[in-house]
């Protein structure tokens, strides 16, 4: 048996003792670690977010008189390490770890490093180390060696004999570089290195200047930005950064289309000016061009200078508006994009009326582009929810307005909002907050990031030029870097602009998310591009009331609505990872699940109530058992067919009308009803197959009556 070393004795490492923390060993090698002055990280002991940990740390280091100067400001979280990042002011980092280590919240503490030959590599180290002992070695020993280093057995290595990993507990008073450099000159230990974290590969950054201003698309923290208050859009971009044939419809008051940020090949197709009635949609100088201050946050071309959309591979449709909103002037907005290969239309703008209910052709416009368009598959249509912080369809007890402009019970409606057909945007600021004058209620779909309300400007997109009631200051939260017209001209002297905002600038971030989705798999229809912007959204919380209105509505209900924030903030990460799956999927074989109901049923002689039959499709063998066939047949008779509407209703409460008033004189409906010979069904494509299914038959006329003898549903996921 080899002889023991004393623990008592400095055991020969080859490392000297000033080098021991920050002298790497590891497959062979040396590296050499240079500490990072500004920066720190933490492991916390439990369940506590970074905002909450930012603060006690803050906290407790302040009550160090020495250290009173001294601030940590939270980074970024490394999740698989269970690390949260902080800085503080360069050269104070050995101060803040000593007192941050004994904070009840904080199991672990450590620098940060940078390699010497590869200093733009941030080295983090982990509370793991791991110990391959000498085959002699027996258990009674190996816990003597590293209860004495502060180590706690976490768990042995797979096929290696005598090896282990070992956590470095509160107890241990070096760093885990130095205790594994301790532990290697110990003639028990044949191996022992910390675990280090460096990342796997940086995600996918724009070369444009303005990009790392962008805030909204990813950001590492910093003056007023929320952890993770952005869109994650880098982790997207690694996927995809959009491509040319899906095309992004913006309308609006106009755009500067001689934009360096507008060109490229392809970039620009089927341009329409709807108010001079040609195809140049431009700006004047005379106006400030939201379009393009819009379009720039969805689409604006990566190609090293300015800034970068979220989808900036994706084509630009740029549609001028007359600016008024008449039947024909909705139709031809519509019918532009549908005509034109419109794959989002992205729509920042709304009535001028507190009360606007959409007539039947503006709803009927709306309702083609998003179901014929992209060959069927519908185009993904959005509009910004408004800024009145007003409900999108509801009732308020309005006072204190200016000239009593508004004043009593008032009923607010955005008809173009709450279209079904529509995805309605609400704004969240750079601090994960709702944006003050952001408009809320049912019907919105998700929300992104915006700017928060500035005093005096909550109304100035939807036609008042009054201050609300009780708002007169400026509430915090960072504005949206984006193009403005070249020169003079627009928002700001110069060529972009970074005081944008409103549900204006939040819609476009939408779209551009929606873009890259498509781009991902542009096999996908607009309804389960809507279903994957909402449920991989992040369900931000704000538990403050409203500033002017005293509401709280930052929480979700049970089925995971928000009046603020509707599903959550958009993440284009999630989103698109969910839409390249689905393609994924979608090229394995189809499992066909179904059910039968043979349960006659007398159908009520004009009564909206009607009659519904329930089929009920169980657990699938399958983890994603996401819709992607459908058939549905049908057999009933009726005394005058004619008098019938026919609705499929999924488990999650989505209907489609399978079946309109077209029958007219016959008896007897024995049909199938599939994608191919009925459109409107490839907008369940994608929805859970789990769950009641139920067929809803309804009479609408008086006299004739029938029997609903029975259907079959059969789902292919």
């Amino acid at each position: 048996m080899n002889e023991q070393s004393s623990l008592s004795n400095s055991p020969t490492t080859g490392v000297p003792e000033s080098n021991l923390g920050v002298v790497l060993q590891r497959g062979g090698q040396e590296f050499i670690l240079e500490k990072v002055p500004d920066r720190f990280t933490v492991r916390p002991t439990g369940e506590i977010t970074p905002e909450d940990l930012s603060r006690d740390i803050s906290r407790n280091i302040s009550r160090n008189t020495s250290l009173k100067n001294i601030a940590a400001s939270w980074r970024r979280s490394i999740p698989q390490a269970q690390l949260e990042v902080f800085t503080v002011t360069p050269g104070e980092v050995d101060g803040a770890m000593s007192t941050v280590r004994n904070n009840k919240n904080v199991a672990f503490a450590s620098h940060v490093y940078r390699m010497q030959d590869n200093p733009g590599s941030l080295v983090y180290v982990g509370d793991q180390i791991t110990i391959q002992f000498a085959s002699w070695v027996d258990p009674a020993r190996i816990n003597s060696i590293t209860t004495t280093f502060g180590l706690v057995l976490d768990k042995p290595v797979k096929d290696l004999p005598n090896t282990f990993v070992f956590l470095v507990s509160q107890q241990s008073t070096e760093n885990p570089v130095k205790i594994a450099n301790r532990l290697q000159g110990l003639s028990e230990v044949l191996l022992a290195e910390p675990n280090i974290i460096v990342r796997q590969e940086p995600h996918y950054k724009p070369r444009d200047p303005l990009y790392p201003q962008q805030w909204y698309l990813n950001h590492n923290g910093g003056n007023q930005l929320a952890v993770r208050s952005h869109i994650s859009v880098e982790k997207a971009w690694d996927i995809t950064r959009g491509v040319r044939s899906v095309v992004v419809a913006v309308v609006d008051d106009s755009f500067d289309l001689d934009h360096p940020d507008f060109q490229g090949s392809g970039k620009i197709v089927a341009p329409r000016d709807l108010k001079d009635n040609d195809f140049l949609p431009l700006s004047s100088n005379e106006e400030k061009s939201h379009g393009t201050a819009c379009a720039g946050i969805a689409i604006a071309e990566e190609n090293g200078t300015g800034i970068a959309g979220v989808a900036p591979g994706c084509a630009f449709m740029p549609i001028r508006t007359t600016g008024f909103l008449d039947d024909e002037s909705i139709e031809e907005i519509f019918n532009w994009a549908l005509a034109k290969g419109a794959s989002i239309i992205s729509c920042s703008w709304g009535a001028s009326a507190v009360n606007f209910p959409l007539s039947l052709r503006q709803r009927a416009a709306i309702t083609r582009a998003a179901t014929k368009g992209r060959n069927n598959k519908g185009c993904v249509i959005l509009f910004a929810a408004g800024n009145a912080n007003r409900p999108i369809n509801g009732n308020v007890n309005e006072q204190n307005w200016p000239k009593n402009i508004v004043k009593g019970n008032t009923k607010w409606l955005s008809g173009f909002a709450v279209h079904p057909d529509v995805l309605a945007i609400s704004a969240s600021t750079s601090l994960n907050k709702k944006a003050n004058y952001s408009n809320w209620g049912a019907n919105i779909s998700v929300c992104a990031p915006s700017n928060n309300a500035p005093g005096g400007m909550w109304f100035q997109e939807t036609g008042f030029l009054y201050t609300q009631p009780l708002v007169s200051s400026s509430f915090p939260g960072l504005g949206m870097l984006t193009i403005d017209q070249l020169g003079a001209a627009g928002y700001d002297i110069g060529d972009f602009t970074s005081n944008f905002g409103g549900t204006s600038s939040a819609t476009p971030v939408v779209a551009g998310v929606a873009a890259l989705i498509l781009s991902a798999n542009p096999d996908l229809t607009c309804q389960q591009v809507k279903l994957i912007l909402q449920e991989t959204a992040d369900k931000i919380v704000d538990s403050d009331p409203d500033p002017q209105l005293g509401i709280r509505e930052g929480t979700y209900d049970n089925s995971g609505h928000s009046e603020w924030f509707g599903y959550g903030k958009v993440n284009a990460a999630k989103a698109v990872q969910m839409a390249l799956s689905l393609r994924q999927v979608a090229t394995n074989p189809v499992q066909e699940v179904g059910g039968r109901n043979d349960t006659k049923q007398n159908i009520p002689d004009n009564d909206r109530q009607g009659v519904k039959s329930v089929i009920s499709i169980l657990a699938s063998s399958q983890a994603n058992s996401q819709v992607r066939s459908i058939r549905v047949s049908i057999d009933l008779t009726h005394e005058f067919l004619g008098d019938l509407e026919i609705y499929l209703i999924t488990p999650n409460n989505q209907q489609v009308l399978l079946q309109s008033r077209t029958l007219g004189r016959r008896n007897q409906l024995q049909a199938t009803y599939t994608p191919a010979t009925h459109p409107i069904l490839k907008q369940l494509l994608g929805v859970p197959s789990k769950g009641r299914w139920q067929l809803w038959v309804i009479d609408l006329s008086p006299q004739d009556v029938g029997t609903f003898n029975n259907w079959e549903l059969i789902l292919g996921i």
